[in-house]
């Protein structure tokens, strides 16, 4: 416990985290909006999927902030003294990575909730009720992703230990890797169904969807072939594992 309550109060005490958690949310909830505000019930009615239409957005910001969490102890030098503090590596890597996580899942849930109330407010005539599974998976599960994108990023920090190098893997992988390896011939697609994130967003849009909406409307659906559930079983299992190698290198290695 006191290692977390440590691992909170670096956290807190520096800007990015308030930043990062402040441009997300605008992010994410200002989509909402702008879906609710532009949506026309005769061409593509608003549902419960649209109003998370920024949903990657605020997934981009959360990964940059957990990113820096680590990343600025290598640059000023001050996760030596927590190490010297604190011998046990792991545990501090782990205490770093859960309150991290914690955060992550708490913007999350704001954000969606945020974005699913304003989109309400802005077209109270629309029936946007959560009634089944997959409407809350859609706006719920939103904070489980950001939880389990944190820890990854959180990792990937740890590995390269450079703020832009790694936030750089993170958004590259993110942003371009998966979504072009669909255009390698017969293969891009088999491949991409197994990519951690497309695999971590069927949390959010996999199937049942009943709203039959066009991609264009809320987060593009996930083409993995893994129910909602178990995909985001593999999906925290693989955080974990690259957690795990973060850990088991930064104990080989001077800090």
């Amino acid at each position: 416990m006191t290692l977390l309550a440590v691992e909170r109060i670096k956290l807190f005490t520096t800007r990015s985290p308030w930043w990062c958690t402040l441009i997300a949310l605008v992010l994410t909830i200002g989509f909402g909006a702008l879906m609710a505000g532009t949506s026309d019930e005769a061409i593509a009615p608003l549902n419960v999927a649209a109003t998370q239409f920024g949903y990657g957005f605020g997934l981009v910001v959360v990964m940059v902030m957990a990113t820096l969490a680590i990343t600025t102890e290598y640059r000023f030098s001050t996760i030596r003294a927590t190490f010297l503090a604190v011998p046990n590596r792991p545990s501090t890597l782990v205490a770093k990575a859960t309150v991290v996580a914690v955060l992550a899942a708490v913007v999350g849930e704001i954000a969606a909730f945020g974005s699913w109330g304003i989109a309400g407010a802005i077209k109270p005539n629309v029936d946007l009720a959560i009634n089944t599974a997959y409407e809350w998976r859609a706006v719920a599960g939103v904070g489980l992703v950001y939880a389990l994108s944190a820890v990854v990023a959180v990792a990937v920090g740890v590995l390269i230990r450079h703020s832009a190098g790694a936030i750089a893997v993170l958004l590259i992988w993110n942003q371009l890797v998966e979504p072009l390896v669909q255009l390698i011939p017969r293969v891009g697609d088999d491949i991409h169904k197994w990519m951690p994130f497309n695999i971590a967003n069927k949390l959010v849009t996999g199937n049942p969807d009943p709203t039959t909406r066009d991609v264009l409307q809320g987060p593009p659906p996930s083409d993995a072939v893994l129910g909602p559930w178990p995909a985001i079983g593999v999906f925290a299992a693989f955080a974990a594992v690259l957690l795990g190698i973060a850990i088991v290198v930064a104990n080989r290695r001077d800090a």
